[in-house]
């Protein structure tokens, strides 16, 4: 795994280009420019704040921030895994040509989604510290271990996702199909107390997507570092889908070529 990460690191120079090649394309012409990725969430937070306030009995500066980062989290790892469906056929016309290893392009897609994905954070952080004030300092140094962990889970799910597709063309549309099934199950536009004072906690219990949220929420919202449990199940999780990741590149990277 060392010289796999090591052989990554010597094409940085390849996959930064394309990550900024992305970008450029992306937004060329645009008014806004970048700025159109801070839209969709700060809009759609914007209109479910009128009205599930209330339905869930939360004050407006409760509710606004915990649901800018569910929905930032949320658009993160769907963004990373729709895209990452294609990461493989985007990238054809350079695995052709260069023997590079197969995770730099899972890693292109990624980034890109790492950097929209980083600044929703910091208006997450303006919208806490302009509601809550700036309490949340002690507890921020903990986001370190959870973006690390964050970013290992999307660039696996990317890895996945990218293989899978190659052999089976309708992954892409499960997958949106699913996702949009899992948002409901994850706490993303609704508190985790809201299930469990119904007797549905088990939905949430079952869910290690939900020990993911729960650490961004703890330190942003509440200044809290996240407890051993929720640290325990969130590592759980990306060492499994991680460790799915490395075995798929371990017996189909030398292969993929041939479903291109």
């Amino acid at each position: 795994m060392s010289n796999y990460l090591a052989a990554i690191w010597k094409c940085h120079f390849f996959w930064l280009s394309l990550v900024r090649m992305d970008l450029r394309a992306r937004y060329r012409r645009s008014v806004l420019g970048i700025g159109w990725s801070l839209l969709q969430p700060i809009a759609m937070t914007a209109i479910l704040c009128t009205v599930f306030p209330k339905l869930f009995g939360l004050g407006l500066h409760d509710y606004a921030p915990m649901l800018l980062i569910g929905i930032c989290f949320w658009n993160y790892l769907t963004t990373v895994t729709l895209q990452g469906c294609q990461c493989l056929f985007q990238g054809e016309q350079y695995i052709r040509q260069c023997p590079a290893p197969m995770a730099i392009y899972p890693l292109r897609t990624v980034l890109a989604g790492t950097v929209h994905f980083y600044m929703a954070l910091c208006v997450v952080m303006v919208l806490v510290w302009g509601l809550n004030g700036f309490g949340n300092f002690g507890a921020l140094w903990c986001l370190v271990p959870t973006l690390l962990l964050l970013f290992t889970l999307c660039w696996s799910l990317a890895v996945l996702a990218g293989f899978t597709t190659a052999y089976f063309p309708d992954t892409q549309h499960l997958a949106e199909v699913g996702l949009q099934i899992l948002m409901y199950g994850t706490p993303i536009i609704y508190p985790p107390e809201v299930l469990r004072n119904r007797g549905l906690g088990w939905i949430v219990d079952y869910n290690p997507l939900a020990s993911i949220v729960q650490l961004l929420r703890d330190p942003i919202l509440r200044g809290e570092i996240p407890s051993a449990t929720t640290y325990g199940i969130a590592c759980a999780t990306v060492f499994f889908v991680a460790s799915a990741a490395t075995m798929v590149l371990v017996r189909l990277q030398q292969k993929i070529i041939f479903q291109l």
